[in-house]
């Protein structure tokens, strides 16, 4: 098991292997060590894998805000005198990737989309939040709200990938709500058409938290993007494909190279 380090503003990170930069976001509710599954990227990439404020080991409880997670990669990267970076965030994570970009774009090589959000419309919130609302108020994580979770996020119940959700699935009741009222703040509609770095955009074909629509919207927005469906896959092609997810990661980071 790897050995977190904590930076000097409090960033619990993981940090190994060699090559380009590559930093890894999780997504609401998650920790770092749900990318176990990309360690292997180490052999091309130097990965830096922070825990998002309030997150997994991550202390620090206040300011929660795609904002202030944004502000913590960066001084994370700061700190590791790490200028620029290939950026993939997953869900919630993706939208801590564009605001970083928003932040700082000549830190970012690249961004990587994974099933994430650039905005959610009005009626778009109360479909998603509103009858889910007192559930996720009330989220201790027992056993029903674990099922629950991983019928919303996974396309395939095996008892493997099942497991593994709830292995770094780790919600705490009062930083998951305030995150997730941060995401319905996002709006990066004039954001995306002024992103000028290559940019991959990935959705789940049967992911029914946030459906592959968004994330075409998101590829119309953003010039020369690219735009791919994993098929057979739900919220986390991550770990439900984890084989074809990695290597398409690995062709578009290496096509990147050859551009360059």
């Amino acid at each position: 098991m790897r050995k977190a380090r904590i930076s000097q503003s409090g960033v619990p990170h993981l940090h190994f292997g060699k090559g380009e930069p590559l930093v890894l976001i999780h997504g609401l509710g998650e920790v770092k060590e749900g990318w176990e599954d990309q360690y292997e990227l180490a052999d091309k990439y130097e990965l830096i894998i922070p825990d998002l404020r309030g997150h997994g080991e991550c202390n620090k409880q206040e300011g929660i805000s795609i904002k202030n997670f944004a502000i913590d990669i960066l001084d994370l990267l700061t700190e590791l005198k790490i200028e620029t970076a290939h950026i993939l965030g997953l869900s919630m994570g993706g939208a801590v990737a564009q605001e970083m970009y928003r932040q700082a774009p000549e830190r970012c090589r690249t961004l990587l989309l994974i099933s994430s959000f650039h905005y959610f419309p009005k009626n778009l919130k109360s479909i998603l939040f509103e009858p889910r609302k007192e559930l996720l108020e009330q989220l201790s994580y027992t056993k029903e709200h674990a099922e629950y979770a991983s019928r919303m996020a996974l396309y395939s119940w095996k008892k493997e990938t099942v497991e593994k959700f709830n292995k770094f699935f780790q919600p705490k009741p009062q930083i998951f709500v305030d995150s997730l009222v941060a995401c319905f703040d996002v709006n990066n509609l004039t954001l995306l058409p002024r992103v000028d770095v290559p940019t991959l955009i990935v959705g789940g074909q049967y992911d029914s938290i946030l459906p592959v629509w968004i994330q075409l919207w998101m590829h119309k927005l953003i010039p020369h993007s690219e735009f791919i469906i994993m098929r057979n896959t739900g919220h986390l092609a991550k770990l439900e494909a984890k084989d074809r997810f990695n290597k398409l990661l690995r062709k578009f980071l290496e096509q990147q190279k050859t551009a360059s």
